[in-house]
């Protein structure tokens, strides 16, 4: 393509809304434009790198033993309410009527319509496995959309499903994907890791996400560097033995009431009574399938929900309101505390046994207890691992290395579903003795445009992106320096069309524009090979190949330019 005819447009200057280094490169590269909040069009630039990483996907898919089809992407209502899913995602669902007055929705993932197809066509174990999958736009309304394509309310999605006869069926489906997905992610360039995580409203026990460890993740992952573990944070088992810092004093202290007016954070009660916040212990007042429920945990660590609604085993949790709080505990919110409950269940996190004489909530208006203990004030019953992990506590595989935590994002996430979607939708099939039993699915997705983002975010330095060859727009660009110069114009000319004759996708600057120019929007485009042709170097008869990554550049003849360009793409 020359760039006198390719509608490319750079950008000067930083988006005013992009917070994150893949939102401003993708704007200012010419890559995508803003519709509107969450959606986003594809420039020719950016729709060449995402029809390259769609052909990866495809091959390893293709590769796997995957089949591809193509699903709608509108969706009846009745599907989704055969699964609970319709009033579990509640407002992320774009939901409308159509002129006949049916309820519709638009796609966000396709585990129910996949299971009917199956339900359908599935009927006899011979018909097993199977595994489909698409590349589709998927749709959600998402109430904050942000950093660009990370999190958009249209966004593009390799979702494939595995169907299996039997677990160890779904445990060749599973590793098959697994192998793909790690080959995909190779050859697009990624650094990632293979973590264990939380399903989340898919279902199933077993998961596994592709982070791309990166400053602008919205996800923590944590990892231990002695034995290679790492997991979600949402999902790290925190030890026991990782809550106990010292020993606890054998004096109890007598309890006493203190006077806090207006003071009901932790931060604040801290502050208001000169004690550091893992000395005070927060009772939050939650409802598990409408049921109230008070969990203890220390004033230095954080609730883990997904660990608590799985402890509890419930489909909705939430928080309290204050009337509720006020019916359960007698005061208001911000001040409840574990003395004097009752008729209401107590769960305590580990990480309360390793403080004595702690501050907690009186159940009464601007008031605190200090002084407080277990076993002698109120007693506990059940204790469980309800917090978040930290960076610091003992690995919970080889319990002997402190974990880190990263920051990461997303770019692939892997389920075992069970029977979760064939029970609820009839996906069945007949075995070897003629039972019926439920087809056992695995699920399987990837954001493709994800991986885009993800890719800036790893590979960019203070001039722009630097994509890895194997997804780049363009693999190289011809830079004839001044296009008045007939010599450099013909033999730039003769090296385009040279490398489209063999295949290989190159971008002449055919502009007449300064040298600068060139080099700065070659440099923003990310273009990994650059052929400069100068007058300087034409007077050596010699080309200069300039590689973007490490910006390192050879003066070359004609020749040897091709040749190497070549070799470095074989």
């Amino acid at each position: 393509m020359r760039m006198t005819q390719a509608f490319i447009r750079t950008l000067k200057e930083d988006p005013s809304d992009a917070e994150v280094i893949s939102h401003k490169l993708m704007m200012r590269a010419g890559l995508i434009r803003k519709l509107g909040s969450g959606a986003y069009t594809y420039l020719p630039l950016g729709f060449k790198v995402l029809k390259k990483v769609e052909g990866i996907v495809r091959e390893e898919m293709d590769r796997s033993g995957a089949q591809e089809l193509l699903m709608p992407a509108i969706h009846p209502r009745e599907l989704w309410e055969k699964t609970g899913r319709y009033e579990l995602l509640g407002d992320i669902l774009i939901k409308y009527k159509d002129r006949h007055g049916r309820d519709l929705l638009l796609g966000p993932t396709h585990e129910e319509v996949i299971t009917d197809l199956a339900a359908k066509e599935i009927h006899s174990y011979r018909d097993l496995p199977v595994t489909l999958y698409q590349i589709q736009t998927k749709f959600r309304d998402e109430p904050r959309p942000r950093f660009g394509v990370l999190r958009s309310k249209e966004f593009i999605m390799k979702d494939a499903y595995s169907f299996d006869a039997d677990p160890e069926g779904l445990g060749k489906s599973y590793q098959a994907m697994y192998d793909a997905y790690c080959r995909i992610f190779d050859r697009c360039g990624l650094k990632y890791v293979a973590v264990e995580a939380d399903s989340g409203f898919m279902g199933g026990d077993v998961s596994h996400e592709f982070m791309v460890p990166s400053r602008s993740g919205e996800d923590i992952i944590m990892l231990c560097k002695a034995c290679g573990y790492s997991a979600s944070r949402v999902v790290a088992e925190c030890l026991e033995q990782s809550t106990v810092d010292n020993t606890r004093p054998a004096e109890m202290k007598e309890i006493k009431e203190i006077s806090t007016p207006g003071v009901s954070s932790v931060e604040k009660v801290s502050e208001f009574l000169k004690v550091k916040p893992r000395k005070l212990v927060k009772t939050l007042i939650c409802k598990a399938d409408g049921k109230p429920v008070a969990i203890l945990i220390r004033g230095d660590q954080v609730l883990n929900e997904v660990k608590l609604k799985r402890y509890l085993d419930c489909n909705v949790l939430e928080m309290a309101d204050e009337a509720a709080i006020k019916k359960i505990t007698g005061g208001p919110m911000g001040f409840s505390g574990p003395l004097g409950l009752k008729g209401v269940r107590i769960i305590s996190d580990h990480g309360v046994k390793a403080v004595s004489n702690f501050v907690a909530g009186a159940n009464k208006a601007d008031a605190h207890l200090v002084n407080v203990n277990v076993d002698r004030d109120f007693q506990v019953k059940e204790w469980a691992d309800l917090r978040y992990i930290e960076g610091g506590d003992i690995c919970p595989k080889c319990k002997k290395q402190n974990v880190d935590l990263e920051t990461a994002i997303e770019v692939g996430h892997t389920f075992k579903l069970g029977t979760k979607y064939s029970k609820d939708l009839g996906a069945k099939f007949l075995d070897k003795d003629g039972k019926e039993k439920s087809c056992i699915m695995g699920c399987y997705g990837i954001g493709v445009n994800r991986i885009i983002a993800a890719s800036i975010e790893q590979n960019n330095d203070k001039d722009g992106i630097i994509w890895p060859l194997a997804i780049a727009p363009y693999r190289a660009v011809v830079l004839p320096l001044n296009t008045e110069h007939k010599e450099s114009v013909e033999i730039a000319e003769r090296i385009y069309r040279k490398l489209k004759d063999m295949g290989i996708d190159v971008l002449l600057d055919d502009r007449p524009e300064r040298a600068g120019i060139k080099f700065k929007d070659a440099d923003l485009m990310g273009i990994p090979l650059q052929i400069v042709v100068g007058e300087k170097a034409l007077a050596k008869n010699k080309l200069e190949l300039k590689k973007r990554k490490d910006k390192s550049a050879d003066l070359l003849t004609e020749q040897d330019i091709i040749k190497s360009i070549v070799d470095i793409l074989k």
